[in-house]
């Protein structure tokens, strides 16, 4: 059959050139050289993204950004009761300068903070950290899904309570009335007081935690495993690999880049340690076993209304707390995991 030679009209010629073909290479030729959409494209593509993160955005900038401004507040020599306006009372507030941040450097009660501070993260890291990633290791491995969801239900649970009803456990079970001193009696023992000793309420602090959040901390691990291909399972088991060498060539480094997310940013969480936690516990062993920063900063600001001086511990440890992250992310990116942020 012969086709027709027969020229088109200006009709069809628009419409072919309005077909989404031609749309196409118009869209294309509307693209920057380098490919790359601009940034009036790319607002208009992810425009509903953009609006979903928006009472997000507004929350972290109303409640996290600006009350950074307030942090002038530790270079003078605050009085709330300058003004019944808190933003007035910063303004006629006299200027002293440096002068309270010295005062911090001087003072002994600070580093004591410090001390007790970097112990309760050290333990925290070395006997709490590691705990989330053996739970979820054990919960993985187990075969019934009924009995894995059990576990991760019973974990779970004390989340969810607070710190007050977590005290008030550990009280029943290890204080001078407690289940344990009671056992200890009737068997002939001295009783034990663990909840006022001060020789032990850094590790008090640290099973607290761990009871509580290690059950929490493995949604995250567990999430990360369940992304791990099972043919790299079957291809290690077909290779022989027994159950723990499979665990070591293939769940570890699986688990690695989480890990490292997640220590960075214990590490940049290191000088926050429990506020309301210690906060309660605080009287029964005394400050000397359980000041930290954050109850230094609360004594100092709300109890004796001191407000430039706990301003300025308070700035202290957050300048510390993002030396510290940039750094843990440092050595994160040095062992070829991406951190917080990529290079």
């Amino acid at each position: 059959m012969a086709h027709s030679t027969v020229p088109r009209s200006e009709a069809e010629a628009d419409e072919t050139a309005n077909t989404p073909a031609a749309s196409g290479e118009a869209d294309a030729r509307r693209k920057p050289p380098s490919g790359k959409l601009s940034l009036r494209l790319r607002f208009r593509r992810d425009r509903v993204l953009l609006l979903m993160t928006l009472p997000a955005l507004l929350l972290v900038l109303v409640f996290s950004y600006v009350p950074i401004l307030g942090n002038v507040v530790a270079f003078q020599d605050y009085d709330p009761y300058a003004s019944d306006n808190g933003i007035v009372s910063i303004l006629h507030s006299p200027w002293v300068g440096f002068d309270n941040f010295q005062r911090i450097f001087a003072d002994s009660a600070f580093w004591d903070a410090v001390r007790n501070t970097l112990v309760l993260f050290g333990l925290q890291l070395v006997l709490y950290f590691p705990i989330p990633i053996m739970l979820a290791l054990l919960i993985n491995s187990v075969v019934r899904p009924k009995v894995r969801a059990l576990s991760q239900a019973i974990l779970y649970l004390p989340h969810f309570f607070s710190w007050v009803l977590v005290i008030a456990v550990f009280q029943q079970l290890f204080g001078g009335a407690g289940l344990l001193s009671q056992l200890l009696r009737q068997h002939g023992y001295d009783g034990l007081d663990i909840m006022t000793d001060p020789a032990t309420f850094k590790f008090l602090i640290t099973a607290e935690s761990v009871w509580k959040d290690a059950g929490w901390g493995i949604i995250v691990f567990l999430a990360a495993l369940a992304s791990v291909p099972t043919d790299l399972y079957e291809a290690a088991a077909m290779d022989g690999a027994g159950r723990w060498r499979r665990m070591w060539h293939v769940t570890l480094p699986a688990l690695r880049p989480v890990i490292a997310l997640l220590l960075v940013l214990r590490v940049g969480d290191a000088l926050t340690v429990g506020f309301e936690q210690i906060l309660l516990q605080r009287d029964a062993v005394g400050p000397g076993a359980a000041e930290v920063l954050d109850t230094f900063v609360w004594w100092n600001g709300v109890r004796n209304q001191d407000f430039g001086y706990a301003a300025a511990a308070g700035l202290v440890k957050g300048v510390v707390s993002l030396g510290l992250v940039l750094a843990a992310n440092k050595v994160a990116h040095l062992m070829g995991e991406q951190g917080v942020y990529k290079k």
